[in-house]
């Protein structure tokens, strides 16, 4: 018969290669667990950069079609003011060489501009190219003191216009005649 030392060396060795085995098996399924759990939020970080992406797009195109109507009636405005609005190059430091122009005009005894991008010069072929006769901001409509001045005048007109429109009403109405006789 064995002593039970014998029998003990080698269930010690097993023992010890059997937590190695184990060691290295748990440690193979963390590596595996956490390769899952990066895929996982890496598919998660894919579909949040798929659905911002659509939100930049979508505002892009906003951003365009509301540039583009801005275009329309700056030309529109221009339109209205033949006699004093021009249209001139941009030059000058922070103005950039990309080909845009201003549109400067006179509304309501105020000078007033805007920057025209190169794209929306066509729409603007009914305005004279000319000398600028007033200093205009730098910034790209960002002027406070311009917008003030747009919704003074347009606040004017407004009232004008409802003047003009009870007058007419007023004119077209008859005065009242003599009682109808029994």
């Amino acid at each position: 018969m064995r002593s039970p030392a014998a029998v003990g060396a080698p269930g010690r060795r097993h023992d010890g290669l059997i937590r190695r085995l184990l060691r290295h098996r748990g440690a193979r399924r963390r590596e595996t667990e956490e390769r899952l759990r990066l895929q996982h939020e890496l598919a998660v970080s894919r579909q949040r950069l798929a659905r911002w992406q659509q939100h930049a797009d979508s505002y892009e195109r906003h951003l365009g079609r509301a540039q583009r109507e801005r275009a329309h009636l700056l030309a529109w405005l221009a339109a209205l003011h033949p006699a004093s609005a021009v249209l001139t190059p941009l030059t000058g430091p922070g103005q950039g060489h990309d080909g845009a122009h201003r549109l400067c005009l006179v509304a309501g005894g105020w000078h007033l501009s805007w920057r025209i991008a190169p794209g929306d010069l066509a729409l603007f072929a009914h305005v004279p190219p000319g000398a600028e006769t007033a200093p205009h901001p730098a910034s790209d409509g960002d002027d406070p003191a311009q917008d003030a001045v747009i919704r003074r005048h347009t606040q004017l007109l407004a009232c004008e216009g409802t003047l003009a429109a009870g007058l007419a009403a007023a004119a077209g109405r008859r005065p009242p005649g003599p009682p109808p006789g029994p």
